[in-house]
């Protein structure tokens, strides 16, 4: 087709802006981390706000083994639960005050709490068709708290709930 054949079928359909339609697919705010050699994201508006994760964190006796103290955050008083315990998660628990680990605070099924995580990776917005559906091969401990997975950076990410958690933690479960 010659370029003067296509400018003709061009001209015969005369297009108007409101003829174009504009698809923008929804997308969703991950906040997405390591624990450990494992990379988890939480969706966006259940994190209220991320902390450097040498912030001081107080130990409270008699607390369950998934929380690792309070913290006062501007005059308020916050539990830190630390997400290796509550997720089960194998190796190393102990608390990692890196530069690079944070406490991300959250809040969902009527409570608010910190979550220590080992490495912030990213904020970011990703369409909700790249989220695929949980696995089946996905460990037991972890599929009652996956909503689905996604590929970020050549990274596996498993997309946690954090009413989830947060109701297994209610109940004793961490």
């Amino acid at each position: 087709m010659s370029e003067s054949q296509l400018d003709a079928i061009l001209a015969q359909h005369q297009f108007r802006d409101d003829d174009i339609v504009d698809v923008e697919e929804p997308t969703v705010k991950l906040v997405i981390f390591k624990l450990g050699e494992h990379s988890f994201a939480f969706v966006g508006a259940a994190i209220r706000e991320v902390l450097p994760g040498n912030e001081p964190v107080f130990f409270v006796p008699g607390m369950p083994a998934s929380v690792e103290g309070v913290m006062n955050v501007r005059g308020d008083i916050e539990s830190v639960i630390r997400l290796h315990t509550l997720l089960n998660l194998a190796g190393n628990q102990e608390v990692k005050k890196t530069p690079s680990a944070s406490i991300l605070l959250g809040a969902g099924a009527g409570m608010h709490s910190g979550l220590r995580v080992d490495q912030l990776i990213d904020v970011v917005d990703v369409p909700q068709s790249q989220i695929q559906a949980t696995p089946e091969t996905l460990p037991e401990s972890l599929r009652p708290f996956v909503d689905g997975l996604l590929e970020f950076r050549g990274l596996a990410v498993a997309v946690l709930d954090l009413d989830k958690l947060f109701t297994a933690w209610q109940r004793g479960q961490g």
